[in-house]
Formats: C-alpha cells, structure tokens, sequence
C-alpha cells in the first residue's frame, strides 16, 4: 500500500510538471526568439532618417557603424538603381540575403525574417527621398535568438524534478503514517487470534485508524472479560459444590464400617477431587492480558497494587498479631501484567503466609526495580518449606511446609502455581528460598518487556540461559543495593 501510494503520486506529479513545463519551455523560446528580432527592428529603424535625407556610400556607412549590429557586420543597407542614367545599385555594409529575398520585400513592402547560413536575416524596407524603397538587413545569429532558452530549460527541469521527489517524500511519508498503524493493527489482530488476548494497539495515525484501534481495543478487553467472567463462574459453580459435597462426606463417615460404606466414602472422594480438578482448570486457564506491544492500559503499577492488597490483609494480620514490613513502594512501577492477574497472584502468596505458618508470624513484601525487571518478595518468619521444588509443582503449593500448623485441607493447591503462571507470561519466573526472617521467602521475577517465553514442540521454555543470566544480574543488582 506504501508504494502503491508513493507510485500514483509520482505519476501524478509527473504528469503535472510535464503539463506545465513543456508548454512553458516553448513560450521561453518563444520569448527570446521575439526579443532577438524586436532589437533587429529597432537598430533596422535607426537607419531610416539618414536614408530619408541621403544616400551618400560614406554617410550611410557611417550611420551603419553607429549601430550594435553594423558594429559587429551584421547589418546591410541595400538601395536600388534609379532611373538616371549611369546609376548603380548601392551596398553598403554586410548582406546575407539573397537577391530572391530583397526584391520580393522591396515589391511588397512589408518587413520579413528569412533564413540564412548561420541564423536568420530581418529584411525592413524603408522608403527613400526619391521614391524608391531601399532594403535595411539586420543578421541575427542563432545563438542570439536561442540566448537564455537552455539555461531556462535547466531551471525549469530543476524545478520540476524538485517537485517529484518532493511530492515522493511527502507521500511516503504520508504512506508511512498510514501503513504502519494498519501493519500494527493486523499484527495485533493475528496475535488476538492466536490466542494473545493482552494484545493491544496505540491509538496513532489517521482518525478512519484510530477509531479502528479504540473498537479493536475494546473488543479486545471485552473479549478478556467474558472469559474471564465465563472462567470465573465455571470455578464458583463448581465451588459451591464444596459444602453438600461436605455434608455427604460426613454423613457417609457415619455408615460405619463395610463395603458399601467404604465404596461411598470412596465415591465421596472421587467426587471431591473431580470437583477439585473442575476448580483448578479454570483458575489455570486464566487469559494473561499483559500486552504485547506495551500500550497504554495492558499494564498496571505494581506498587499501587501491592499497596491495596497490603490494606486489605493487614487488618487479618493485625486481628492474628503478625508484625507487616512493607517496603520499596514508594514509586511508580509499570509492568506488563493486568491489574487482575497481579492482584490473584498477590492473593496467592499472602494466603499462603496466612494460611500455613502459626497466628503471630511476622511477614514482610519488598519490591525492586532492576532496571530490566521488578522483583516482588513475599517473605515470612515460619518454618520454612522442607521441598521447594515440590512446592512450586504445579498443584503442590498446598503441602510441603515444615511445621505447617494450619494444614492444607481444601487447599486446591494453586497458590504458587498462579504466581509462576503470571511471572512467566512476562519473561520471568518465581523461586523459593529462605528469607531473613527465618522462613520461607517467595521472589516473584516480573520482566518489563512483556514478552512470552518461547516454547519448543515439548513445551519447554526456550532460552531459559540468557533469561536466566538476566535474573541472575539483577539479583546481583539488588543484592549489591540492599548491602
């Protein structure tokens, strides 16, 4: 489309420096051509009063020689013979013409251009005190009648050549303001259809396109919301199975013992851990909405978010007596991550401090800025995970903690999994460790580039060294500030 434009513009524009330089290029000779002849005319008529009184050889050669041309040889004065006898034709200076010539504007008596070796020749007859008609010439080289028509020519071509690549660079330009919105625009509607559902477009370019983006953005979120609205609802239907489900494994405890009793505890169970996976599946299948390109609203602030939720459950903490640090949200931090997705998988980890270490525990949220990513911790005081790495198995966040107190009953487990889920979208990933408080910590890595870890045909991250580097030089980083 770009060059289809910059094309059409440049026959355009062609045609219209043509249209007008061709037909400007011949009045310019014109011009000249009738500047040349109209000087002829005025020296010719400079004779006329010497020839009116005399036709002395030295006066009119002197007269010749008063003029630019009879200075330069190129004018003629060319008189007949009378009717006195013995009388002889009179030249005086230099002719060109012929005789054919002279005699034909002698008989009519009109001044007349004709051509002659080396340019053209102004033949102006001009009446005599005897009644005769004598023949002034005027020799105009062709140099003279074409002076200034190449140098002409040369300017208007100049100009003409100004004016297409001007108007090329301006239609690219213009092709370019155009084209690229619409390339981004179909980029953003292929990812939107491969499943990308934070892909976003800026608003930019012509109003036609940015209205286009605005509807494509809201179709966008709208899109989101459903699934996220469907999803949801999927995971409270089938949560609100929890409490019959409850009832009929109690009353089916109280059967007492014998098969058919352990066969319907045994179906309780079943049902129990299918209602489990149904719950599980939607929460998993959560679309990530951070935003490929970075426009404006696929991100949130993460320190504002952290700040929220820290409100929200430091009223349980105060209630259970746990001592709350919060640190490193004095500042805006953009990520590429919705605010609905940080926010679940704050939830998440918080929980989990709440959920497994006894009333009391102190706990403590710091976030840093790396400069290529944030790091968000969740750290506590409590005893700690004796398996991380079958903590952050996919459904194991609920067990696995050393002197967990609380237990994990009804815990479907996907705590950390929602964490891991949100800081891979991004680039990132989530680690387990041991804080300084003593207990567990939980570094969430958010990279701020927005991108999608690339996954082989087995579904295994791809490049996980150089990413792998890229944590491990901001951990040095934060490392290095915090001492």
């Amino acid at each position: 489309m770009r060059w289809a434009l910059v094309k059409v513009c440049l026959a355009v524009t062609a045609m219209v420096v043509v249209a007008f330089a061709v037909p400007l290029g011949l009045v310019v000779k014109e011009m000249a051509r009738d500047r040349a002849f109209s000087d002829a005319e005025r020296q010719a008529a400079t004779i006329g009063p010497t020839l009116s009184i005399t036709t002395d050889r030295a006066e009119l050669e002197k007269a010749v020689l008063t003029t630019e041309s009879g200075g330069a040889g190129r004018m003629g004065v060319h008189i007949p013979a009378s009717d006195e006898p013995d009388s002889r034709p009179l030249e005086v200076g230099t002719g060109h013409a012929t005789r054919e010539d002279l005699e034909t504007v002698r008989g009519t008596g009109r001044a007349a251009i004709t051509e002659v070796p080396g340019g053209s020749a102004l033949l102006q007859p001009t009446a005599l005190g005897s009644g005769d008609t004598a023949v002034v010439e005027v020799f105009v080289p062709e140099a003279e009648v074409s002076n200034g028509v190449a140098t002409a020519w040369l300017v208007l071509a100049g100009v003409g050549v100004a004016l297409i690549v001007g108007s090329v660079a301006v239609a690219d330009r213009l092709g370019v303001r155009m084209v690229e919105p619409a390339q981004r625009l179909a980029g953003a509607a292929h990812d939107l259809g491969e499943g990308r559902l934070g892909t976003r477009v800026a608003e930019e370019g012509p109003a036609e396109l940015r209205s286009v983006a605005a509807a494509f953005n809201s179709m966008a979120d709208q899109v989101v919301q459903l699934l996220t609205n469907e999803r949801e609802l999927a995971a409270d239907l089938s949560h609100r199975l929890r409490t019959p489900l409850t009832v009929l494994r109690l009353n089916a405890a109280s059967l007492g013992e014998g098969p058919a009793a352990e066969q319907t505890r045994a179906a309780v169970q079943r049902l129990e851990h299918e209602v489990d996976i149904i719950i599980r599946t939607a929460r998993e299948q959560r679309p990530h909405s951070q935003g490929l390109n970075g426009a404006a609203g696929a991100g949130c602030d993460v320190s504002e978010v952290i700040r929220d939720r820290m409100s929200f459950w430091s009223a349980l903490a105060e209630d259970e007596g746990r001592e709350v640090r919060l640190a490193g949200v004095d500042r805006t931090l953009r990520i590429p991550v919705a605010r609905p997705e940080l926010v679940a998988a704050l939830n998440a980890l918080l929980g989990n401090v709440f959920r497994h270490t006894p009333e009391g525990t102190a706990f403590a949220v710091d976030v840093h800025h790396s400069g290529d990513a944030v790091i968000v911790l969740v750290s506590d005081a409590g005893g700690g995970i004796a398996d991380p790495a079958a903590a952050l198995a996919r459904g194991g966040s609920g067990r696995g903690r050393a002197g967990d107190s609380k237990g994990a009953v009804g815990s479907t487990g996907l705590g950390l999994d929602i964490a891991r889920r949100v800081a891979e979208s991004t680039g990132g990933d989530v680690r387990i460790g041991h804080s300084v408080l003593g207990g567990t910590e939980a570094r969430v890595w958010i990279g701020l580039e927005g991108q999608r870890p690339e996954r082989d045909r087995r579904g295994h991250r791809v490049g996980r060294r150089r990413r792998g580097t890229a944590r491990r030089n901001a951990m040095l980083r934060f490392r290095s500030g915090k001492a």
